[in-house]
């Protein structure tokens, strides 16, 4: 007998075996998969889309200032570096470095021994010129001069006069007094030091007020006018707003920028901000309006509008059960964690702040208020 034809009747039977044990295997796996689609498809039927939690807050009106922002430069009202008009050797500083000092307080004295006995000299000259012509006018009386001796006389004395003051005028000029009332700044000058006419000899900076000068685009010049308030904060003092008011609109618009500068005055009582600081300035314009304020991280940005979230009351459903509705929202000016609504949600309603990407309409909501998103209209820089 051939071995092949008695091969062919056992793996036979062993398909007939496998085909068995197998098929029975993959009929109840599919069955199984099949079972428990339909069963989560009948458990979602019934129980609806699965709850999130959220946080909300009721929506409510806040009034807002209508304002411009832009980063400002500290600028003295009144600044010079005092300097030496003549050559001279410092004799004495009469003066501390940061300090306050009155307009026409003495700051240097050059020495000036020189000029002061040339001062002697010239005021005995002119002495001798006037009693000379008292003299020459009472010898006129009686005819003993000419005329010609007392339009001498007359020319000698302005001559001697002239210079005396020429000579008194250098003299003052030995002494650097400050040109007006200011804070000083720091200076090595000191006595025996020899200074060169231009030298610079100290700072000095008149700062209360002071300047703030900012620049804004063009199309906003309708909304600035002279006397608008502003406000100016500085990382320098944290914290604090500085009070000032539009002083000057500058003439011209720069033609590479298209923006025009501007000029605030703002007090500066306790000389709390200096030359050079820059600045943050809020220019305020027109006049206050009341709009729907929500934090901004209340809002979604889609491509097709700007939404917000309402956590509304379900109908016909348990007492106090909330669903998700979205609509959507115009929004109106920013300031610091805060959007402005103009249309879109009534004061009054219940807005989802945070946990709104995992909502769609009808989704059932749990609040949970134990965190908010910031919602400070002025929030300061943290530091950690």
């Amino acid at each position: 007998m051939n071995p092949d034809e008695d091969r062919k009747p056992s793996l036979l039977l062993r398909m007939v075996i496998m085909l068995f044990v197998v098929v029975p295997v993959i009929a109840f796996v599919v069955g199984f998969n099949l079972f428990s689609t339909a069963q989560m498809k009948a458990n979602m039927g019934k129980g609806g889309l699965p709850p999130a939690t959220v946080s909300t807050m009721t929506a409510h009106a806040e009034e807002w200032q209508g304002g411009l922002g832009a980063v400002a430069t500290l600028r003295a009202i009144r600044g010079v570096d005092v300097s030496t008009e003549i050559a001279g050797q410092v004799d004495k500083v009469k003066f501390s470095s940061g300090s306050e000092v009155a307009t026409g307080a003495v700051l240097v004295e050059l020495r000036s021994d020189v000029e002061r006995a040339q001062l002697e000299s010239l005021k005995a000259a002119v002495d001798l010129a006037t009693i000379t012509l008292a003299r020459d006018r009472e010898q006129l009386t009686v005819q003993a001069v000419s005329q010609a001796t007392i339009d001498s006389d007359e020319s000698d004395l302005r001559s001697k006069t002239a210079q005396q003051a020429q000579a008194q005028a250098t003299l003052d000029k030995k002494t650097i007094r400050a040109p007006f009332a200011g804070k000083l700044g720091i200076s090595t000058v000191a006595p025996g030091q020899y200074l060169n006419a231009g030298d610079k000899i100290v700072a000095l900076q008149a700062i209360d007020p002071i300047y703030a000068d900012f620049y804004v685009p063009q199309e906003q010049i309708s909304r600035i006018a002279r006397n608008s308030a502003v406000t100016v904060t500085s990382n320098a003092w944290p914290g604090r707003e500085f009070e000032g008011k539009v002083t000057a609109i500058n003439s011209t618009i720069d033609s590479s920028t298209r923006n025009i500068q501007v000029e605030a005055t703002v007090a500066n009582r306790d000389r709390a901000l200096l030359p050079g600081m820059y600045a943050k300035a809020t220019l305020q314009t027109g006049g206050k309006e009341r709009y729907i304020t929500l934090p901004q991280a209340a809002v979604t940005y889609n491509p097709y509008g700007t939404t917000v979230f309402l956590a509304q009351p379900v109908q016909g459903g348990k007492a106090g059960a909330l669903a998700a509705t979205q609509v959507f929202v115009t929004l109106g000016p920013t300031r610091g964690d805060q959007v402005a609504i103009v249309k879109g949600v009534d004061e009054g309603a219940t807005v989802v702040t945070s946990g709104q990407m995992k909502l769609t309409n009808g989704t059932p909501l749990i609040v949970n208020n134990t965190v908010q998103p910031p919602n400070n209209p002025n929030p300061k820089p943290q530091e950690q």
